[in-house]
């Protein structure tokens, strides 16, 4: 196949995302305005008849004082991965990238390597012999994935270290999922665990009320994001960040971003935010206030989210970050424990790779990023 790659319009690029079942969020035109800070440009591949069969948003974050860049692809380009001849794509945008003052390129190859039950995640947990998910058996994995990182390793990328949950500046290479595809509700009702069971119903008899809330109530969404940033000790983003998030993405598609608010007796307790591209729904932002948690808001809002995203015809309900950790005593654990009772599966993705098409000022980022 003849591949040509040019720089293609916002209308051109979101054309090609609607005509697949799912791309990341991260990788539709209207993302370029949420991250305003970054200079940004849409890319098309074409084949010998001109049709685009590949699309990709790239970031451009400038050097202080000089006119270089990061080229960034969160969670992108979307091409086709599993092609046997992958320098037929990458090495375009390399040359491209290179041609507009790119000194190193990041991307996340969204590519699914291995899976792993929530059932298998729990007796792995009980059982203590293993610290890490990826010392764990998976139940399902992607032969062609290796293959994929065997050509870029001898393409000369980089494999990105990061095994966390995607905070700070990397997205996550291990995520938690729940398929809805080819399932009824009471099916994925009857795949969480007792707890998470138990805490819906508590929910629901106490009176929690889920609403879906609108550009005005992002307000009452950060109150709830600055309280848990403090307990969870994370620097919080700003309110302007989360309008801008809006008001980007609904004017691309009015269900591309929704905000989900738990009420007790009037009270704001939970917060989240909802993102879809195609087929694939992500929890995006959560929050949830100090007191009152036994009421469990928290469950009944991922389960109204679960029923939503149902109902819009979701294929997956994605929970997005979790770090690969089976040990209970890292900070971290209590994220796959909270996902796991959803019954779905924990996905290992390969994770972003970089290019230095300039090797000392890659190096001088690298150096300045791990003193960050």
């Amino acid at each position: 196949m003849d591949l040509r790659l040019r720089t293609i319009t916002r209308e051109e690029h979101l054309k090609f995302i609607q005509s697949r079942p799912s791309a990341s969020h991260m990788q539709v035109p209207s993302w370029a305005d949420v991250k305003a800070e970054w200079r940004s440009e849409s890319l098309g591949w074409f084949d010998g008849s001109g049709e685009m069969v590949g699309a990709g948003l790239v970031l451009y974050r400038q050097l202080p004082k000089l006119k270089r860049y990061l080229a960034y692809l969160p969670e992108g380009p979307v091409i086709d991965w599993f092609d046997r001849d992958l320098e037929q794509w990458l090495q375009p945008m390399l040359a491209h990238l290179k041609s507009q003052g790119a000194f190193s390129v990041k991307m996340g190859p969204p590519v699914v390597v291995r899976r792993w039950e929530a059932s298998t995640i729990k007796e792995a947990i009980a059982s203590a012999d293993a610290k890490r998910l990826r010392d764990v058996e998976p139940d399902w994995y992607e032969p062609r994935a290796f293959e994929v990182a065997d050509r870029l390793r001898k393409a000369g990328w980089l494999q990105g270290e990061d095994g966390g949950a995607g905070f700070g500046d990397v997205q996550p290479r291990y995520v938690f999922q729940v398929p809805l595809g080819g399932r009824s509700l009471d099916d994925v009702q009857r795949g969480f665990n007792q707890l998470w069971r138990r805490n819906i119903k508590k929910a629901e008899k106490s009176g929690v009320e889920v609403v879906q809330g609108g550009y005005e109530d992002l307000a009452v969404f950060h109150k709830l994001y600055v309280v848990t940033a403090e307990r969870d000790h994370f620097t919080p983003r700003p309110l302007l960040y989360f309008q801008r998030m809006w008001q980007a993405l609904t004017a691309e598609d009015p269900n591309r971003m929704r905000l989900y608010i738990a009420y007790h007796e009037g009270e704001p307790l939970a917060a989240t935010t909802m993102l879809t591209v195609g087929e694939h729904v992500w929890y995006s932002y959560g929050a949830s206030a100090n007191h009152k948690r036994e009421v469990k808001p928290s469950n009944a809002i991922q389960w109204r989210m679960i029923r939503d995203s149902y109902a819009l015809g979701a294929s997956v309900y994605d929970l997005r970050g979790i770090s690969d950790t089976l040990d209970e005593d890292d900070h971290l654990f209590g994220l796959i424990q909270f996902k796991v009772g959803t019954g779905g599966q924990a996905a290992e993705y390969l994770g972003e790779w970089d290019f230095p098409l300039n090797k000392l000022l890659h190096k001088a980022l690298d150096l300045y990023m791990s003193r960050r």
